[in-house]
């Protein structure tokens, strides 16, 4: 089946993440890319991917929308192949008509349809939510895309997101907040695992990691050098009331010996110091070399202690320069000496970044050799 995904803040995070999970995956713009799966994909498990729609194919927007179930129709119409960050009146003029038009061809054969008004071309991400679209069989989300339609079948939850980030009974900000999508894509980018596979986070805080990997119906096994860290994590976990297991020990990643069994390692290492401007080159230094030090061993302790095609996806700092231009903690080419290949080393790693942010994160999506 062929679906569409609208793609999130950073079109590259979102495609990788994409390209690990499914087949034929391809991007058709900034904001769109198509990918095949035999399997309905949900949504609520992808991070950097906003909406989900499925190909309508053999079947007209009209013929598939008399099919839904009695009652009202809740009706949003979007068109992506307009970029929604430069377009104009008559852009939203073209999708308005034609939201009209399939309403007034709906009401014709008896249907009652709310059709949602078009402030743009394409229906935001906040009012698809509000509206419940793609989340109920008759408040639906018309995609159209050159000359394909497609029918929404998700949106992010932005809502579901805020709450398991600032609901959590235990956070610190000072050691950094790992946002829970990052932390799905993170996992997501060890590509497909086992129903019962157990993920390993060896640098856990207080369990962003650990908790997206539980909700996503895996088992958890966390670990970290500061027990009041495990503590945060352990009352953020039994919060969640998951039927997955999880477990929790105080340990140095650099040195800690974990139990088996461990399908897969997820995890954000050390960022060094929070920082709001560019730091001076001696600085930056120090941070790089105790950044650099603690990645390094962590990987050498790592590597013998899981099998041959494990995956682990971690994300690294980087440091934005007065240029605008990012300093990388490490070569790709060091990592693949540590006895581990680099799926993502053609791309040089991929940068997670807001605007103006001095600490970025690089993700990297490694197979240990």
């Amino acid at each position: 089946m062929k679906y569409l995904a609208v793609l999130g803040r950073q079109p590259e995070i979102s495609i990788a993440e994409l390209a690990a999970l499914f087949d034929n995956v391809e991007q058709k713009s900034p904001e769109i890319a198509l990918f095949e799966s035999k399997t309905p994909p949900d949504l609520n498990r992808l991070g950097g991917s906003l909406k989900l729609a499925k190909s309508l194919e053999n079947i007209s927007p009209e013929e598939y929308l008399l099919s839904l179930p009695e009652g009202k129709i809740t009706l949003g119409v979007s068109d992506y192949a307009v970029n929604s960050k430069n377009y104009s009146p008559r852009d939203i003029k073209n999708i308005s008509q034609y939201g009209v038009k399939i309403k007034q061809a709906l009401r014709k054969k008896g249907r009652s349809v709310r059709l949602l008004p078009n402030s743009a071309p394409v229906i935001s991400t906040a009012a698809a939510h509000h509206n419940g679209l793609g989340r109920h069989p008759k408040k639906v989300e018309l995609i159209k895309f050159g000359k394909d339609f497609f029918i929404s079948i998700g949106v992010q939850n932005i809502t579901a997101y805020k709450d398991r980030d600032q609901a959590r009974p235990a956070r610190d900000a000072k050691v950094g907040m790992l946002p829970p999508k990052l932390a799905q894509i993170l996992i997501n980018l060890c590509g497909p695992l086992p129903e019962n596979a157990t993920i390993l986070d060896p640098f856990c805080g207080t369990g962003v990691v650990l908790q997206e990997a539980l909700l996503m119906g895996y088992n958890v096994y966390g670990t970290d050098k500061d027990e009041r860290m495990v503590r945060y994590t352990e009352k953020n976990l039994e919060w969640l009331k998951s039927s997955k297991s999880f477990r929790l020990e105080q340990g140095d990643a650099t040195s800690h010996q974990w139990q088996p069994p461990i399908d897969a390692v997820a995890a954000e290492i050390y960022l060094g110091p929070p920082m709001s401007e560019t730091p001076v080159e001696i600085k930056l230094k120090t941070v790089k070399q105790e950044c650099g030090a603690i990645l390094t061993e962590f990987l050498k302790n790592l590597a013998s202690q899981i099998a041959e095609g494990t995956p682990v996806t971690l994300a690294i700092p980087a440091w934005r320069r007065n240029d605008g231009h990012f300093e990388r903690l490490i070569t790709l080419d060091f990592i693949e000496k540590l006895g581990y290949n680099v799926l993502n080393k053609s791309k040089g790693g991929l940068l997670y970044a807001r605007e103006n942010q001095v600490v970025a994160r690089e993700i990297i999506v490694l197979r240990k050799k």
